[in-house]
């Protein structure tokens, strides 16, 4: 016989959006196409003859800017926050080293290469943390 005193603890389930997703998901989904447009810019940078497009770079930021605010509080949070930084760093570092390419090319060119594997190394280390779910720590 049970005792008036026993308590179950149950939570709540959580209902799923339409089309069996939920907010969880639809976070990791964009996190998952912006890792890869970066990718595909950051893989670009460092093969010499490769050619990607700075729009698919500009559309991955807008991305994570606009959905960072949904992220607010969980885990993915970090994932949004880790690629706006490494987006815009990259862009004030390559602005500032560009000066090297119009007065001196070899320097330019082994700053630019440096930073280029700092980003593909950053994208990567981002998207294998995302991968086993987890933060992604500065």
């Amino acid at each position: 016989m049970s005792d008036k005193n026993d308590v179950i603890d149950v939570e709540p389930v959580q209902p799923r959006a339409a089309g069996g997703s939920d907010a969880g998901d639809a976070l990791s989904t964009w996190g998952w196409v912006s890792y890869v447009l970066h990718l595909i810019v950051a893989v670009a940078a460092v093969v010499p003859t490769a050619q990607a497009s700075i729009a698919l770079l500009i559309i991955a930021l807008v991305m994570d800017l606009v959905n960072k605010g949904d992220a607010a509080g969980t885990w993915q949070e970090s994932h949004f926050q880790w690629r706006i930084h490494t987006v815009l760093w990259a862009g004030v570092l390559y602005v500032v080293t560009f000066p090297l390419f119009l007065l001196f090319y070899w320097p330019g060119w082994l700053a630019w290469t440096v930073i280029s594997i700092w980003f593909l190394y950053r994208i990567i280390k981002g998207m294998v943390r995302m991968n086993a779910g987890r933060a992604v720590e500065s």
